[in-house]
Formats: structure tokens, sequence, C-alpha cells
């Protein structure tokens, strides 16, 4: 079922028939779980409470990465596997998943010696299996970062890992499942669990959050996975298991590039506590963060940064940029995301291991923890788990995770003028059925200071699952953190292009954009 008008309807009058699994949480967790279930030919059905990835998968540093800094705490297994799926995912999400460079600027009262950095990135080489970083003096670091102007500085390293944009990334894996045979549903939310007299999980309770009906039905399976990340313990508390997450809040600053003219990512320690920070290169524009504190403001709302956070942030960015002379009136957007930490009573909440766990409790299995990089490995384990359940699951080890498309993109968008950069970008995002929607639009007209095309909307719309506003400015296309204001002074413009495609009513267009508008204000702004 592809996520075309109505298809919502269709799915809900189908979800009574007998399933192998269902997956609980439509982040890239759940994704990298439904792609695998999906390849191996199970009845899977993936559910989401909210949007796909409207939680920590569309809030993250937007990094794929080997962890560099999980070293230092001695998080050797994270950091392989990490480097290992970095490489990995550059070479099966091209154009999706991108190689970044990093300069990493040494700094007077650092508390860690530049050496000891250095000796890090030779392990972390290792690693990967390539030589890539190097050292630098001053000369050199100013010379490769003319914006680095912070007279602490001594010398430097470069070194590389990969970004990507999250939202995008699952997106394609559900698309990409949908049409191998997989189910996605969002706004479907888990009122209850299903059991057996003996108490073994078997099912759920669904209800329909969409706004647009009012629906709930049973749907049983033979084995529920609850891949809800920060939001576990909610879950399993519907079966009276003890919490055992520990979430965790990043906040980001989203800065114009103008602003701060960097084309690759400064990664450097921040000057009060020796946390890392990074400035980021993405989507032409520059994130910066991040933090690491605990949340304790309430799971079920939307994440936002905090004054101390923002503080923070601005400090360190004022530090190592001192002539950019930043204010809070530089910054475009903002975001905080949830880490999906498992709780070990560490005093640091930056200590706290970063690798995954999958806890069997009455049939409910629960994998949580782990990192965007690793989120093939938890799907494989996740399925390797529930093998108990379904029987023997095989898997390809070489069985691509993505779709894959031509080296060369000329044949499939032979009658466009779009540029071979802007060709990868449209494939790596939609996949290969991209080339025909886009061409159709011979305008090719990009909306201003982002690097989206008006078509994208429109195709959204139309075929991407989009139930409220906020769906389509903040994960099909990121206006809500790119343009000035979340896009709200593009809305006029954008509801030409959509409200046909997605049916909406006068009526109901100003009740979504009254929504977005407070949304985007409480979560995304500078309070």
């Amino acid at each position: 079922m592809q996520w075309t008008y109505g298809w919502r309807n269709t799915i809900w009058a189908e979800l009574n028939q007998p399933w192998d699994l269902i997956i609980i949480g439509g982040g890239i967790t759940g994704a990298g779980i439904l792609r695998q279930a999906a390849r191996t030919k199970l009845r899977a059905l993936l559910i989401e409470a909210d949007d796909f990835s409207s939680g920590t998968s569309s809030r993250s540093s937007k990094l794929v990465h080997g962890g560099l800094r999980y070293l230092k705490n001695a998080q050797v297994k994270v950091t392989l596997e990490s480097v290992r799926e970095r490489e990995y995912l550059l070479k099966q999400g091209r154009g999706l998943v991108n190689r970044l460079g990093f300069l990493y600027p040494c700094l007077q009262g650092d508390k860690m010696p530049g050496w000891v950095f250095g000796a890090g990135l030779t392990i972390y080489d290792i690693m990967a299996g390539q030589w890539t970083h190097r050292s630098y003096d001053l000369d050199d670091m100013r010379e490769l970062c003319p914006v680095l102007t912070t007279p602490a500085m001594r010398s430097g390293y470069r070194y590389f890992d990969a970004n990507t944009d999250d939202a995008r990334l699952v997106l394609r894996l559900l698309r990409e499942s949908v049409k191998d045979g997989g189910v996605a549903l969002n706004y479907a939310r888990v009122d209850s669990l299903l059991r057996t007299q003996s108490g073994q999980v078997c099912g759920v309770v669904l209800r329909d959050t969409s706004g647009e009906t009012e629906r709930q039905t049973e749907v049983r399976a033979k084995v529920v996975i609850n891949a809800t990340g920060a939001w576990a313990d909610e879950l399993r508390g519907k079966i009276q298991q003890k919490p055992r997450m520990r979430p965790l809040r990043g906040s980001h600053l989203v800065l114009p590039f103008h602003r701060l003219p960097i084309t690759r990512a400064v990664s450097f320690l921040h000057p009060r506590d020796g946390r890392p920070v990074m400035a980021i290169p993405w989507e032409g524009a520059i994130l910066f963060g991040t933090t690491d504190v605990d949340h304790k403001t309430g799971i079920q709302t939307d994440p936002s940064i905090s004054s101390a956070e923002a503080e923070y942030l601005m400090e360190a960015l004022r530090f190592v940029f001192p002539a950019q002379e930043f204010d809070f009136k530089d910054v475009m957007s903002t975001f905080s995301g949830l880490r999906p930490v498992v709780d070990t009573g560490k005093a640091d909440p930056s200590k706290e291991s970063r690798e995954h766990a999958i806890w069997d409790e009455n049939g409910l299995l629960t994998v949580s923890g782990g990192k965007l990089t690793t989120f093939r490995i938890m799907a494989r384990d996740a399925l390797k788990a529930a093998r108990k359940y379904l029987g023997h699951v095989a898997f390809d080890v070489n069985t691509p995770v993505l779709d894959s498309f031509p080296a060369e993109t000329d044949t499939l968008f032979k009658d466009s003028n779009l540029h071979p950069a802007q060709q990868l970008r449209l494939l790596a995002r939609y996949g290969i059925e991209s080339a025909p929607l886009f061409i159709a639009d011979c305008s090719h007209e990009f909306i201003p200071n982002t690097p989206y095309l008006w078509e994208e909307l429109r195709q959204a719309a139309r075929a991407e699952g989009v139930v409220h506003l906020d769906d389509l400015l903040l994960r099909r296309v990121r206006l809500g953190l790119l343009a000035t204001n979340g896009g709200l002074d593009l809305l006029p413009r954008i509801c030409t292009i959509v409200q046909p495609e997605l049916g909406w009513d006068d009526d109901r267009w100003a009740k979504e954009v009254n929504e977005y508008t407070e949304l985007w204000k409480r979560a995304y702004g500078l309070n």
C-alpha cells in the first residue's frame, strides 16, 4: 500500500489480518526493523503514535559517525560498530549519507591534551581501515578556516565522519519497505497491549490519533517489538515493568551560512566543561550543538531548548568564533531531541553508554539505546530475538539496506535541466521513483534560500503520508528549520501547492496553520 490519497482508510480496513510482527515506533530503529522484515518477506506492520520520525529521528545532530568521543569513555565496541556502519552507509546511501570533513582546533586550557585526541584519531582510522586524519599547525588552521579566530587556538587536526538528513533517511527506509510489502501507519497510538491467558503479549489496541476520525481496533501478531526509543518505558509500563530509560536532551541552534561560512564541520571542547560541541554545515545552514542534559520536563511534550542550554551554546560560539560577534538574533531556529539512553546510574549523563539493549518481557521485545549510525545492527539483533516467536528468520548480510540506482543519473533525468548534484539529491531522498515525478515539473524552481524545489512540497503532499502541516514542513522538507520564521512567510504559496493535494478546505488549512505556528514557536524558536 503506497501513501497516496485514501491510503490510511485502506490500511485501517485491513488491520484485522494476522501479522507476523507489529513494530511500535516510526523512527530510525523501527524503520530499520521494518526494512529488514520486508526483505525477509515477513508480514510486518509498523505503527507510529505521531508522524514518522517525529521524535528523536528528526532532531538529531544529523551525523552518521563513529562516535569518536565514545573512545574517551572506553566504549570501544560502540565505536568499532559505528565506524564500520558509517562506511557501509556511505556506500549504500550515496547522496543521502555524505562524507563530511571535520576540523578540531586544539585550544589552550583544553581538558584533553591535543596529542591524546590525535591518538584517538589514529585508533579511529585503524577501525575504519583507512588513514584520513592529519595534524596542522596554527597557521594552517587559520588558512583552512579563517573564521576560527580564537586566540586560544594552538594547532589542530582534520578528520572525517559523515552526515545525513535523518528524517529523509527514515522516510526512504519506510517507502522502500512499503514497496516490498511492509505496512507503515502514522498517527496510530497503542492504547493497550493484548495478552494471552498466560500473560504473553500478542497484539495491541490501536486508536487513530490523526484528528480526522475516531476509530479503534485490535491488531494481533506473533510478536510485538517496542522500538519507541526514549519513550520505551511508557509502553513497558503497560505490562508493569520498571523504568530503564534515561532520556537525555540534546539541543541545537541553527544559524544562516553567511553568519558562519564554513565548508567543514568544526568540533572543539566547550571552555566551561570540556564537552565536545560542533558547528556542522547542513542543507545550506549551520547546526551548532549539542547539549547533553537530563530531560525532566515531561516525556510527552515536544522537547525544546532551555534558556540555560541556549546560553551554553552561545558561550561556545563566541569563544571560538569571536570575530563573528554572534547574538541570539542570528539564530534562525532551534531543535531538541531526546536520546534513548539506557540508565546505568552514571552521575554524568555524557558518560552513559550508547550501546543498544534488547529485553524480552512477557513477549514484548524492547530494543532501545544505540544511535542512528547503528540502526541496521539494532534491526538485525531485534529480529534475531524475535526468532523465538517467529521461527527461523534468515538474514543475508549482503542484502543492501537501501535500493540502488544507476551510477549515472542522465538516463533517468534526460529531459531535465537539473544539475547532476540535484539529480543525485532527489534520487537519494525519494528513491528511484523520484525521476518521473520531478521531471514533470519543468520549472524546477527553488524555494528561496533553501536547497528545496517547490515541486518537492507537491510530491510530499501527494505521496508521502502527510497528515498535518508540521509533517510537511518539519520532516518531509525541512523549511521549519531552514526558512526564515519557520517558513511562515511562505505559507500563502505553500497553500496553493499542497491544499488541493491534501484535500483540505479553508477551515482545515487555517487550523493546520495555527497549530503549526504554535508548535514552531514552542519547540523550534527561541523562547
